[in-house]
């Protein structure tokens, strides 16, 4: 297998602006990837580092390396178009008395894909979608979201993970939230298509009011995981889910860029921080935002629709 590309040195950004402080080499190889972190401020501490799941392979007091093979750390395999990419994340942890806040940066390799490679288990397992420097993503997942999932068949009642993520590269870090997602019986929505509302009203998840539906504790920005419960919808036929991702300024959100979900005991809550659930006040009526903002302009978000599946929801054996 030949790599389509290569990163080199290059100088990554922390927080919102680009960092003097760290250099990152990254080499894309056939089977595995080599990355060396390179740190100047003596109060990082090189350890806390991860790449995915995995801790470095060797660390000193200004760098942390990372050789692993890519059916480790929980590298995402994706196919877009004739490349073959891997993805992960490289993160800093932090301590809770350091003055490095934690930060996550995209990693990446991507390859020419072979002309007889197909996906081992299912097609697809996964859909990307690219927009300008951004690479969007979403997936059915394994119960504890560490891999794709194994069957694309789910029981009634039983939960579907999906996993969304964008792959930010060198652009500035960006919130990843669903704004809206409805189940449909095609792959194209037309407007006689029957379809069964998830989210909706700019983030809120109105089937968590009927079901046990939730978004999950976030692990990163860039990555939104949900546990949807299977509903009565289109039994035993094939089901695809839209949904309009939006990539979004992590400091930006309001009543029209939010993540909610329903607790049967509290009300609608705020997935990133409850204390703001008031964001969420307006799901059961109609979330209009105070001000215009123009979305595709990249100034404060980008929007990218998506489509997942087939899927398969069936009746539970009596």
């Amino acid at each position: 297998m030949m790599a389509f590309f290569w990163q080199g040195a290059l100088l990554l950004s922390l927080a919102a602006a680009p960092s003097v402080y760290a250099d990152m080499k990254l080499d894309c190889h056939p089977d595995f990837v080599t990355l060396v972190w390179t740190e100047s401020r003596s109060q990082t501490d090189t350890s806390l580092f991860r790449l995915g799941s995995c801790f470095p392979t060797s660390v000193t007091a200004r760098e942390a390396v990372f050789s692993v093979d890519f059916n480790n750390c929980n590298f995402r395999r994706m196919v877009a178009g004739n490349q073959l990419m891997y993805t992960n994340d490289l993160t800093y942890i932090s301590s809770p008395d350091s003055h490095i806040l934690p930060f996550s940066h995209p990693v990446a390799c991507a390859y020419e894909r072979p002309k007889d490679w197909y996906p081992l288990i299912y097609d697809p397992v996964f859909d990307t979608f690219g927009l300008g420097n951004l690479v969007f993503h979403i997936g059915l997942m394994n119960a504890d979201f560490s891999g794709p999932a194994e069957s694309t068949s789910f029981p009634l009642g039983s939960f579907i993970p999906i996993m969304a993520s964008v792959a930010q590269k060198s652009h500035q870090p960006l919130l990843l939230l669903l704004e809206e997602c409805v189940a449909a019986s095609t792959h194209k929505l037309h407007p006689e298509s029957s379809t069964y509302p998830i989210i909706a009203n700019k983030g809120c998840l109105v089937d968590s009011k009927i079901s046990r539906s939730k978004f999950e504790t976030r692990q990163k920005p860039s990555e939104i995981h949900l546990s949807l419960q299977a509903f009565r919808f289109a039994l035993g036929e094939e089901v695809f889910i839209h949904c309009k991702l939006v990539a979004w300024d992590p400091i930006g959100l309001d009543n029209t860029n939010k993540a909610c979900h329903y607790n049967q005991e509290h009300g609608w809550e705020l997935l990133d921080n409850p204390a703001y659930s008031n964001f969420c006040d307006c799901c059961d009526t109609i979330c209009k935002s105070r001000r215009t903002r123009r979305m595709a302009s990249g100034k404060h978000g980008v929007v990218q629709k998506a489509v997942l599946g087939p899927l398969t929801i069936t009746e539970v054996n009596s």
